[in-house]
């Protein structure tokens, strides 16, 4: 259950190329704090990178005088890099995600033929959250929701009165997260949504991304009561056999994301670019009529 005795302080950070949303959530007594889903520039054109975004994050983490003890991803991103090394090299503290990153790496490694050097146990995250594990940011209690569908390896992490549940769900007027990816699947992400539901109405729910569909202006967060009022795919009554199919539907009418081959090659990694070659340079890998 969320706690809704504790109340973070959040402040959210909109990539707007991208549609994420990068969180700092901290405990306004201890200062102690987590940075979640960070974002690092990616020009794909000129393929480089840039830290211009996360350290305005990082500046504003800096001046509020915190101390972050987690940086956490809610899944391996298909749309943008992770910069949580950036973040870790900045600000400290210790990059986790879902102990289900193991099925990610291996699907994705497969597929960009990684070769048997890519260790596939999710080794190069510091943390592997189980479901139902717990934790704590100052004194702030923390939990962890296994929430797969979009992906495998997705989680929620419930903060006090809150929740992040990066792409598993969107503000009302979006609706739910594809889950056309390997390893995704729309029941589970009915179930894993139901989850995220039972909470307390009051629970606030901070959300992944946010596209401003109809031109209205970005939001980001929204509460358990209105989720379950007004979402466009999952308010009460919704059957699940009918989420499924809607899902499938609009799922196969979707195209892939811009950046998802860039990306999940940084984001299985943690953050880190391939291993540089011989000559220096890290190379990203486009697998040719594969995807």
């Amino acid at each position: 259950m969320a706690n809704s005795n504790q109340k973070p302080i959040v402040e959210g950070f909109l990539h707007q190329e991208t549609g994420t949303i990068c969180y700092i959530v901290y405990d306004p007594d201890s200062l102690r704090a987590t940075i979640v889903d960070a974002v690092l520039d990616f020009d794909i054109v000129a393929v480089r990178t840039s830290t211009d975004f996360v350290d305005t994050v990082c500046d504003r983490a800096e001046a509020l005088g915190l101390t972050v003890d987690w940086v956490l991803e809610s899944h391996v991103h298909a749309d943008h890099l992770s910069a949580a090394k950036h973040v870790k090299a900045r600000l400290g503290g210790r990059i986790a995600i879902g102990s289900a990153i193991d099925q990610v790496q291996i699907s994705f490694g497969k597929l960009l033929n990684l070769g048997p050097e890519f260790t596939t146990d999710g080794a190069q995250f510091d943390h592997l959250w189980a479901d139902g594990e717990t934790f704590e940011i100052g004194g702030l209690q923390a939990r962890v929701l296994h929430t797969p569908g979009h992906t495998p390896a997705c989680v929620s992490y419930i903060i006090g009165d809150a929740v992040f549940v990066g792409d598993t769900i969107f503000m009302p007027d979006f609706g739910t997260a594809r889950c056309d990816f390997p390893g995704g699947d729309a029941r589970e992400l009915y179930r894993s949504v139901q989850r995220i539901l039972s909470l307390p109405p009051e629970t606030r729910i901070f959300v992944g991304h946010d596209y401003a569909p109809g031109e209205r202006d970005y939001a980001w967060e929204t509460t358990v009561a209105e989720q379950r009022a007004a979402n466009k795919h999952v308010k009460d009554g919704t059957d699940e056999d009918a989420f499924v199919a809607m899902r499938r539907e609009r799922d196969a009418e979707l195209s892939l994301p811009r950046l998802i081959l860039p990306s999940i090659q940084v984001n299985i990694r943690a953050g880190d670019m391939p291993e540089a070659e011989d000559n220096g340079v890290s190379y990203i890998k486009l697998p040719v009529n594969q995807v």
